[in-house]
């Protein structure tokens, strides 16, 4: 078997199989290259200027917004999941960058008020191409951001697009149009796997909601910790914590318990990944792409541990009872906004006003998804109060 210690390195640095900058296959509008940053810097950094990362801060995990401080946002989530792909990326001599790249824009598609909220989209959009929070991602970094002079979109490398589009693997099955609309355009190979920076920034989504919510489930009393015992890993750093720190303040034993989960996975990763790649021998990205497996994932035995982690959770935090009131709630203001931005056309807000000028098909459903989408979850509720006699209180 190959040791990684033998592994070729470009010019960067970086390991043969990773994606280097100096040959991404470019952008799709053509931009002289910057002489400061690589191309994959330069998508990093525009997608933190964007407007779709500026909303995340105001776009629910869990809770609603306004439910307190302390618990994460969209934002603060894929910061942290930026924060382990980067861990992963180094550890794995990948592009640090690219995976900062797709970490931080992970869920630019995602709905206000969480999961519900694309629920209930896909649902109303059955007769017009459903709702995928995945290619909403897609059409937000290429058509929705309109900030340019040149081009509509973010006019990202097509490594960070494909990256965006396959981070959970390759894209069969019943495929969302914008997906195959966009890979007319411009094929990013739909049927492969991506980058391993793409599947670095995959895991490492996995790893932080998991270890996160679980605190916020914590912090919110929905659970306590003498429930934990019963969940793998949880359960084996509960006891570690305890013992090396009996009386522990609450907050701390939290954090105590959460930081040594989220190394646990880290670390079972790279072990796993470098194990991986050692059996494969990748001399390309090309062997990446289609060497018809992930390389970057959990141990069996880590995977196992994990399942009966999200299992907790389901049971304990999202169909807890103050979750699902929120959850029913958001359900009816998305409802409600979709209905009355279809079926009228006085008194719109400026926004969807906007949307429809640029909206070259006349595609007013579409168009409506594309705006609720975009939605933070305070400016959801507030339109809501605006065009309703009653809102209802997600608190």
């Amino acid at each position: 078997m190959k040791s990684l210690d033998t592994t070729s390195y470009g010019r960067d640095g970086l390991a043969s199989y990773a994606c280097h900058a100096s040959e991404s296959r470019g952008r799709l509008f053509y931009e002289p290259e910057s002489p400061t940053r690589t191309p994959f810097q330069r998508d990093r950094d525009r997608i933190i200027h964007s407007t779709a990362f500026r909303r995340l801060k105001h776009k629910t995990q869990v809770f609603v917004h306004h439910v307190g401080d302390h618990y994460r946002t969209r934002l603060t989530h894929s910061i942290e999941v930026y924060q382990i792909a980067r861990s992963l990326a180094r550890a794995l001599q990948v592009d640090e960058d690219l995976a900062e790249s797709l970490a931080l824009s992970h869920d630019f598609g995602h709905t206000p008020f969480g999961h519900v909220g694309e629920d209930v989209l896909d649902e109303l959009m059955q007769d017009y191409g459903g709702f995928d929070h995945n290619a909403q991602s897609l059409r937000i970094v290429t058509m929705l951001e309109q900030q340019y002079a040149e081009f509509d979109g973010l006019n990202l490398c097509w490594e960070t697009l494909e990256g965006l589009v396959k981070h959970n693997g390759p894209v069969v099955g019943e495929v969302p149009d914008t997906f195959i609309n966009f890979n007319e355009l411009w094929d990013l190979e739909l049927d492969t796997h991506a980058s391993l920076e793409a599947q670095c920034a995959a895991v490492a989504d996995d790893i932080a909601y998991n270890a996160h919510d679980l605190d916020d489930g914590l912090r919110a009393k929905l659970f306590g910790l003498d429930e934990l015992t019963e969940i793998p890993l949880v359960g084996e750093a509960l006891e570690v914590v305890e013992n090396k720190y009996p009386g522990l303040e609450v907050h701390r034993m939290r954090h105590e318990i959460v930081r040594r989960q989220i190394t646990a996975m880290v670390e079972d990763v790279i072990v796993n990944a470098k194990n991986n790649l050692s059996e494969l021998e990748p001399a390309s990205t090309s062997d990446i792409r289609h060497c018809r497996k992930t390389i970057v994932r959990f141990s069996d035995s880590m995977q196992t541990k994990e399942a009966g982690i999200k299992r907790f959770l389901f049971d304990k935090m999202y169909r807890s009872p103050g979750v699902l009131k929120m959850r029913k709630g958001a359900e009816k203001i998305i409802r409600d906004l979709f209905r009355v931005y279809l079926n009228e056309t006085g008194d719109m807000p400026n926004g969807l006003l906007r949307l429809g000028k640029k909206n070259q098909s006349n595609d007013r459903p579409r168009m409506i998804a594309d705006f609720i989408a975009g939605m933070t979850d305070s400016y959801a509720i507030s339109e809501h109060e605006r065009l309703f006699d009653a809102t209802p209180d997600l608190g």
